[in-house]
């Protein structure tokens, strides 16, 4: 439902702010303030998630918890996506996505409610009952019971199983 609102609400709130913003400084300012903010937030958002980048890899060279890390790369990819969008609502919000104080500050309040149940590193466990291993066709008449005796494995049978 929240959803829904927002995908209603928020077009109508953008339109409104063009309009009362475009009126206070003409079409043409109006305009280049939009260009200027998709502009700056390309670059602000490059610079931050080369930070964000930077700070993942040293967590992950350390065997840190990456979680930290990967929520300010995804709200800075979050603010940058906003910032894209036309609109003085979307760059607000994608302004303060970008400013680290802002954004630790977010995540801090957003990480009161989140429980991490557990984080851990080393090396990829498979399960215990899978077995690797080749194999290769055996023509049926050819195969032969396990005790080593001369004859054929018996009709119907596996020719690994004792009768």
């Amino acid at each position: 439902m929240w959803l829904l609102l927002a995908f209603v609400a928020l077009p109508l709130i953008e339109i409104a702010l063009f309009v009362l913003v475009g009126g206070w400084i003409g079409l043409g300012p109006t305009l280049a303030l939009v260009v200027l903010g998709a502009a700056v937030g390309i670059m602000v958002m490059r610079a931050e998630g080369m930070r964000a980048m930077a700070d993942l890899r040293r967590s992950l060279d350390e065997l840190r918890d990456p979680a930290e890390p990967l929520a300010h790369g995804a709200l800075i990819l979050l603010g940058g996506a906003l910032l894209l969008l036309p609109g003085f609502l979307t760059d607000a919000v994608g302004v303060v996505l970008l400013v680290p104080p802002l954004r630790r500050m977010l995540l801090a309040r957003m990480g009161r409610r989140v429980r991490v149940a557990g984080f851990a590193t080393g090396t990829v466990r498979t399960r215990p009952e899978v077995i690797d291993g080749e194999f290769h066709e055996v023509p049926h008449d050819t195969l032969h019971r396990p005790d080593d005796s001369d004859g054929p494995a018996r009709p119907g049978g596996s020719g690994w199983t004792r009768h």
